[in-house]
């Protein structure tokens, strides 16, 4: 597979696209040393600062790694997946695994750390959860009880886990409102859950980080269990 001129127009674009079948096609195998910038732009024809932003986005991509004094190196042939692209594709049910395991342990820091500001936070999250099973539209009602956690999340205070637990929120609601429907959960218990999520918040407030996160894993086992049954 030969290089050649670029046109004029998106040369970024071109170049790093250029660029990447080489690597992907077995041109540049794992390990290979690119050639220097100067060389690249004189054979496609463009500016070294294309090449540059060009490398920077294959270097994003996981293809080539930039190693001080020795030049860029292919690393992979294959680009690393979206991280967010693979959260959308996954089943609910294996993100649900993953939600169980920062957010048990996210209510065990909240009980250590929260301040007033953040229980404060949690019973107003509680009381817009009471209304919304009030109102009778399962979003809604999904929302605000996703909103209720993300409250549990963010008063363990830690950036890290509050910016996970975010990135997993729209395969989450996906799933939940699904659930939510297709069982028809509410139809016994409109505000589905309520005891629990008090008892949580009140674990919380007391300290108790053992209880608060038995409380949340027991319900989330629960819910995990649903998702998991076969549909009929």
């Amino acid at each position: 597979m030969a290089l050649g001129a670029l046109h004029p127009t998106s040369l970024v674009d071109q170049a790093t696209q250029r660029l990447r079948e080489q690597i992907t096609g077995g041109e540049w195998p794992v390990g290979t040393r690119l050639p220097g910038e100067t060389s690249l732009a004189a054979t496609l024809g463009v500016g070294r600062s294309t090449v540059r932003e060009a490398l920077r986005a294959l270097a994003g991509a996981g293809l080539v790694q930039s190693r001080q004094g020795s030049g860029v190196f292919v690393i992979a042939l294959e680009p690393a997946q979206d991280w967010r692209e693979v959260l959308r594709r996954a089943a609910v049910a294996d993100v649900y695994e993953v939600r169980m395991l920062m957010e048990v342990q996210a209510v065990r820091l909240a009980a250590q750390r929260r301040t007033d500001v953040e229980m404060s936070a949690l019973w107003a999250a509680l009381e817009r959860r009471r209304e919304a099973a009030a109102g009778g539209d399962d979003k809604v009602f999904v929302d605000a009880d996703i909103r209720l956690h993300a409250a549990v999340v963010a008063a363990a205070r830690n950036p890290v886990l509050d910016g996970l637990f975010t990135e997993f929120l729209p395969t989450l609601r996906r799933g939940l409102i699904e659930l939510v429907e297709l069982l028809d959960l509410r139809a016994a218990e409109v505000n589905h859950g309520d005891a629990a999520h008090a008892a949580l918040i009140e674990a919380v407030a007391a300290g108790d980080g053992e209880r608060a996160s038995e409380i949340l894993r027991a319900e989330l086992d629960h819910t995990l269990a649903l998702l998991r049954a076969p549909k009929v």
